[in-house]
């Protein structure tokens, strides 16, 4: 299978000749698969946000490549807006980025850019609206008089509505209470399993991390030292942990019952793994009373 979107040596060096200069991201080489759950994760500064900005055009390469589909998006610099639909971004605290008179309108915006018809827009807005599960009811209200949640999702379901190929999430539950997080997680799992679409998740979160993607890259010092399944990224704990980085919790519950002796696997990084892995001691006798 051919990547959806990768980069090819991408490097992104900031004020190029200046005593301020610094190398952000260095020959980095990434991929996305078409329908996938991808996960990026790495400390402040690492250079996270200057890797996905390069992904739909909002920065261009010192040097290197970004692919989409397998053209260069930078080729032909008119296309670059064109680039911008096909692969949405979607920042951190998004909802302060909501301005319009009403949800509706908010969500609108994308699709009136894209010059569509009054139906179609109508359509997608609609659309994008249940996909998040906002109600109708909401939809001529103002966005700042929703709740925190509620705002997320509007601002989620604008890009919804241009139907991007590729969705990426910088924190998209930041800030947010425990059951904010969770549904703003349930939403996102709930578009790629009805959409289909190729999801980027950028997280402080190794849990949900862990629980969320298929995939994931680390970010570190603007190179990407480790990727694969996360079983296989947080095997390497002892090196995340030097990067400012941590494992999932209930990996490192895990951890500490296998180092007193009580034979569970050290290597899940969910509680349903972790679940199956105690049950499966049940009648064993293996260090239970």
């Amino acid at each position: 299978m051919e990547p959806i979107i990768e980069t090819q040596k991408l490097t992104h060096i900031y004020s190029v000749g200046t005593p301020f200069e610094h190398t952000a991201l260095h020959e980095v080489d990434f991929c996305a698969y078409p329908g996938e759950i991808l996960g990026l994760i790495g400390h402040t500064g690492s250079g996270k946000s200057s890797l996905i900005q390069h992904l739909n055009g909002l920065l261009k390469p010192t040097s290197g490549k970004v692919l989409f589909e397998g053209k260069d998006i930078w080729a032909d610099p008119k296309q670059i807006r064109e680039i911008r639909f096909q692969v949405g971004l979607v920042f951190q605290y998004p909802e302060y980025q909501l301005f319009e008179e009403t949800v509706y309108k908010d969500i609108a915006f994308g699709p009136r850019n894209m010059k569509l018809s009054d139906e179609e827009v109508d359509q997608r807005v609609r659309a994008a609206a249940d996909w998040v599960d906002l109600p109708e009811s909401v939809l001529n209200r103002s966005p700042f008089e929703l709740s925190g949640g509620q705002k997320r999702r509007a601002a989620i379901a604008g890009v919804l509505a241009m139907r991007p190929k590729v969705l990426i999430l910088d924190e998209p539950t930041a800030g947010l209470d425990p059951r904010g997080r969770e549904n703003i997680l349930d939403t996102i799992r709930r578009i790629h399993r009805e959409q289909g679409t190729t999801i980027l998740l950028v997280s402080h979160s190794m849990d949900e991390i862990a629980r969320s993607v298929d995939r994931l890259y680390v970010v570190n010092d603007g190179m990407l030292p480790y990727h694969g399944t996360p079983g296989e990224v947080f095997a390497h704990g002892t090196q995340l942990r030097e990067m400012g980085l941590d494992i999932p919790k209930v990996t490192q519950v895990a951890q500490q019952l296998h180092r007193m002796g009580i034979p569970v696997d050290a290597n899940v990084y969910t509680m349903e793994d972790a679940v199956r892995s105690i049950l499966a001691l049940q009648g064993k006798g293996d260090g239970l009373c």
